[in-house]
């Protein structure tokens, strides 16, 4: 079976999922930009939690798919957390800046990936 980018996507709302990581959203951007397939956008608590999701997603996709992040971007000093998986992008915020950058208001035209989620924390993640 062939891995597709919505897979690789599916897979890191998952992991984000596994650090408890909050409003989790897929977005699909083929038919918008040529850069990436998906975004995978979350939120974390403060910029600790921010960074362990970065790390794990990071540490797993390694071990599992001997996947690395082209150029990421650690700056959790500045609540926003890019990596770069060409054809599936994550982007870790805390509150605050999700608020501020507004991806999801940005790309309003992108069509949502429907997830299932919140076995890790017992919570269901909105479906769109």
């Amino acid at each position: 079976m062939t891995e597709t980018s919505e897979d690789l996507s599916r897979e890191i709302a998952r992991l984000v999922d596994d650090k408890l990581g909050e409003d989790i959203v897929c977005l699909d951007m083929r038919e918008l930009v040529t850069y990436t397939d998906n975004l995978v956008i979350c939120t974390a608590r403060n910029e600790r939690q921010a960074e362990a999701i970065a790390e794990e997603v990071h540490l797993r996709l390694k071990k599992d798919r001997a996947l690395l992040p082209v150029n990421p971007d650690r700056s959790s000093d500045a609540g926003w957390n890019v990596l770069d998986y060409l054809d599936s992008v994550l982007h870790i915020f805390t509150e605050e800046a999700r608020e501020r950058y507004d991806l999801e208001d940005l790309w309003h035209e992108a069509p949502r990936i429907e997830l299932s989620l919140g076995q890790a924390s017992g919570k269901s993640a909105p479906v769109a």
